[in-house]
């Protein structure tokens, strides 16, 4: 399957089988959000996988729409970051120095300017910020379980104070941006044999 027949299979999925992803059909799909871009590096975010069903099942009254949770394979959560400080860019340093065998030293002036164009902004653009650098992920997980012929349903309908406590998210530096379930396609979920809507080339397109 090419990658646009695999994105004209995709839809939102509404109910799941009780088919359980592979794990190497899962590693492959969270590598490819472990490869997302992100600006300039730092991966504001970090991601939660659910799959046990003992912790599916907590976490439905979490959800306005139960059908997915209750059915999916697996669950990914999103976290954004509420605020990068100096620690986590540290840290981010001491990583490079140590896969590009660099020393720290010589990042000292990208390591400025990541610094300075932090500290520039406040708390609510630096979550607004991270939020964006989530939805690349976002985007990438599914177009990577797209191509594994796994399918997927983004979610953002959910009780964030719910899903917080349950999963033990810190509510002062970080927030649930978004959810992906993952699965296959029940055959009940009759949205499967709805045709795909999109705007015409015209309208969605324009050439300069």
């Amino acid at each position: 399957m090419n990658y646009l027949e695999a994105l004209s299979r995709r839809y939102s999925v509404k109910k799941f089988n009780a088919e359980i992803i592979p794990q190497e059909t899962l590693h492959n799909i969270l590598e490819s959000g472990k490869l997302s871009a992100s600006s300039l590096g730092l991966q504001p975010y970090k991601i939660t996988v659910v799959e046990s069903e003992e912790m599916k099942q907590k976490l439905i009254p979490a959800f306005y729409n139960p059908s997915q949770i209750s059915t999916c394979s697996h669950l990914i959560v999103i976290i954004s970051k509420k605020a990068i400080g100096e620690n986590y860019i540290q840290g981010y340093f001491n990583h490079i120095s140590e896969v590009r065998n660099v020393p720290l030293a010589n990042l000292d002036l990208f390591k400025k300017s990541i610094n300075q164009h932090i500290t520039q902004k406040n708390n609510d653009e630096i979550f607004n910020w991270a939020e964006k650098q989530s939805y690349i992920v976002l985007a990438n997980l599914m177009y990577a379980a797209a191509i594994e012929n796994v399918d997927t349903c983004p979610m953002e309908g959910y009780r964030q104070d719910v899903i917080e406590e349950i999963l033990n998210i810190d509510p002062e530096t970080e927030k649930v941006t978004v959810t992906l379930a993952l699965g296959y396609r029940s055959e009940e979920d009759h949205f499967q044999h709805m045709k795909k809507v999109r705007k015409p080339n015209e309208k969605l397109f324009k050439f300069i």
